[in-house]
């Protein structure tokens, strides 16, 4: 059990009260990279939302990098967002300061406070992600990969057990998302993270093949990508 990072047991997951997703079973373990797959509307932001406590977890159970999603209280929730990472489709970078400052933001709100520590986590995760050299530009001055990129750098920065990607490279063209799948695949063997990512790009699973969590008429479905091609 020491090497799961999430597990969802016998879950039914609600928006309101209206139910999304029902008899949810899932698990993670340390490295391991699953997408999410999914019409427009089957629950696969619905599902992220309830992993990173958007939403609560009211009936099952289900565990995120040791935090128990029943018990939850919403003064629990810095502690989980402390312990993942997220990254958005639309980048979310703060266009008023630079890349730098972006980074710094979000290290003194999750509670660092010496300088030198700061200086040295930004430039690792910077490092990681091949973006050193853009630390001092503004976002508006990155193209959208580039931008992508120094979210990922930002979804590393405490150290994350647990990734949770919802359609990183929808707005990218090919190119630049293969780049961008690169680096996801990477820092998943590499940092020993589980990511999730969430898609409807199925171009890009036939091309990364990995596990999928298939959401489908209220219902969760696992498999190997390569199962769900010989479907069609």
């Amino acid at each position: 059990m020491d090497e799961t990072i999430l597990y969802l047991e016998n879950t039914n997951i609600y928006q309101k009260k209206n139910l999304i997703l029902s008899n949810v079973n899932i698990a993670l373990d340390k490295g391991d990279f699953s997408y999410v797959i999914g019409k427009t509307g089957s629950g696969k932001s619905t599902l992220l939302k309830v992993l990173y406590g958007d939403l609560p977890l009211t009936e099952g159970s289900g565990k995120v990098v040791d935090i128990d999603l029943t018990a939850m209280k919403r003064s629990d929730i810095p502690k989980l967002r402390r312990k993942i990472g997220i990254v958005f489709q639309d980048f979310q970078l703060l266009m008023d300061r630079t890349v730098e400052k972006n980074l710094e933001f979000v290290l003194k709100a999750t509670g660092w406070k010496d300088k030198y520590a700061i200086a040295e986590r930004i430039d690792a995760v910077l490092e990681n992600v091949n973006m050193i050299i853009k630390k001092n530009k503004m976002p508006h001055e990155l193209s959208g990969g580039e931008q992508q990129r120094i979210a990922i750098a930002r979804a590393l920065l405490n150290h994350p057990a647990l990734i949770l990607a919802d359609e990183p490279t929808g707005n990218l063209d090919p190119e630049t998302s293969n780049e961008i799948m690169v680096l996801l695949k990477g820092i998943a063997a590499q940092n020993q993270c589980a990511i999730i990512m969430a898609t409807h790009d199925y171009s890009m699973i036939k091309n990364f093949p990995a596990m999928t969590i298939r959401c489908e008429e209220g219902k969760v479905y696992r498999g190997e990508s390569v199962e769900l091609f010989s479907e069609e």
